[in-house]
């Protein structure tokens, strides 16, 4: 199940089984959002982001990064957009929540080793050093401010409203045009960006916005060049490569996200 021709392509299945086919050094820019640990139930075999043990996730992760390493070019740049978490209190379940409802959540992860109930996991950094000692060089940690973040339900601590996009790169050199990384007003963007959260999607909740994903390759690629996403969920990476005449390879192993990135991007194509 795919569309495909010389410089676009969408495939469905496993990106810890399809990276390995992919030649080394061929993308320029890797813009991706993994499943975040413990917080949804994509509802397929073998899923990233439900494994029991925080390690366990990590550790899987770090597969999928390993060869995004080995795939990016020598001169590219890699988004990572990742959520935190907080422990379950060894609760078996997440009940729904009346401002989100696809939280509904049958299993969670017990609180891992070394933390407290209730406690913020610290996930994204956690990554980050990860990646780093792998040899990722981790350049910017970028604040990806939401100005209309729905409220928690909670009542003993602030609500949150913002996200980490991580930036990292191979070497110490590499592409990246700092005057491409303007907001509509014609400012030069810095470490926090303001950007409204949206979803078209009925069954994907967790899509980032396209205005971000647009920072990112005008900022790390040119015209032609390709862009990676390896959990592309409905497509936005892909429906802003397009709008953006980049090329994209595409992977999620969700059919259902398959085939609605195929129609939102057959749309415009």
């Amino acid at each position: 199940m795919q569309i495909s021709d010389e410089i676009f392509k969408i495939l469905q299945g496993d990106s810890r089984d399809i990276l390995k086919d992919i030649k080394s050094n061929s993308v320029q820019c890797i813009i991706t959002s993994p499943p975040y640990w413990g917080l949804r139930d994509y509802h397929r075999e073998n899923q990233i982001g439900l494994e029991p043990l925080l390690d366990e996730y990590l550790s899987q992760l770090e597969i999928v990064f390993n060869e995004l390493y080995r795939i990016l070019k020598p001169n590219g740049v890699l988004f990572l957009v990742i959520g935190d978490g907080y422990t379950s209190g060894n609760r078996k379940y997440r009940a729904i929540d009346k401002k989100n409802p696809s939280r509904l959540l049958a299993v969670r992860p017990d609180t891992p080793p070394g933390l407290k109930n209730k406690e913020l996991i610290g996930i994204p950094w956690k990554l980050a050093f990860l990646l780093q000692k792998n040899g990722w060089y981790l350049r910017n940690d970028i604040i990806w401010h939401k100005p209309n973040a729905m409220p928690e339900s909670v009542k003993d601590r602030p609500y949150r409203c913002h996200e980490y996009i991580f930036m990292f790169s191979k070497l110490e050199k590499y592409f990246f045009d700092l005057s491409k990384l303007k907001d509509a007003n014609h400012k030069l963007l810095r470490s926090v960006w303001a950007i409204n959260t949206s979803s078209k999607s009925a069954i994907h909740s967790a899509t980032f916005p396209l205005e971000l994903v647009k920072y990112c390759i005008y900022s790390s690629t040119k015209p032609k060049d390709i862009v990676l996403d390896p959990f592309c969920g409905i497509g936005t990476v892909g429906i802003a490569c397009v709008e953006t005449n980049r090329g994209f390879l595409g992977i999620d192993i969700n059919d259902l996200y398959i085939n609605e990135a195929i129609q939102n991007i057959k749309e415009i194509i």
